[in-house]
């Protein structure tokens, strides 16, 4: 499965993008996912997922690697923010075993990790059911991917 980046550009305002995740939106503190905002969107898009991956911890499980924190999807198309905190929407199951947004908590010493925040617009409105990893969403999904992008942010503990 392999995807374009295209012009589509995803931002916040928690973080600068490639800076530090501040401790507010990791399991350290609130553990809130940060509020995200997005532009120029692929004409025909109706629908949105959204993921949260980091590719630096150190996991290996047959066909993944890294933690998911986020699965989000069902968002709509006219939709081009999520507020801090967003309950909104159908949640997927991240690595920590919970349906919804857990923030970065990589072991201490290990390290900065990167998280990346995916945006995929889709050009349909599947209707999926709550629960789905990122690889059950990724399968459903890669028939409707007409744009993606992501911003990154970075945390560590000492």
């Amino acid at each position: 499965m392999g995807f374009a980046l295209s012009e589509m550009r995803l931002t916040t305002s928690a973080f600068e993008p490639g800076g530090a995740i501040p401790a507010k939106y990791t399991g350290d503190a609130e553990d809130v996912s940060p509020a995200l905002s997005w532009t120029d969107v692929p004409e025909g898009t109706n629908s949105f997922a959204l993921i949260c991956h980091d590719p630096d911890a150190p996991l290996v499980k047959p066909g993944s690697y890294g933690f998911v924190h986020w699965v989000l999807y069902g968002i709509p198309g006219h939709i081009s923010e999520l507020a801090e905190g967003v309950a909104d929407y159908v949640p997927g199951v991240n690595d920590f075993g919970n349906q919804g947004y857990g923030g970065p908590a990589p072991p201490p010493g290990h390290g900065t990790h990167h998280y990346f925040f995916w945006l995929l617009a889709l050009d349909s409105e599947l209707d999926l059911p709550p629960g789905l990893t990122l690889w059950e969403l990724l399968a459903k999904l890669e028939p409707s991917i007409i744009g993606m992008n992501r911003l990154m942010g970075t945390y560590s503990r000492s």
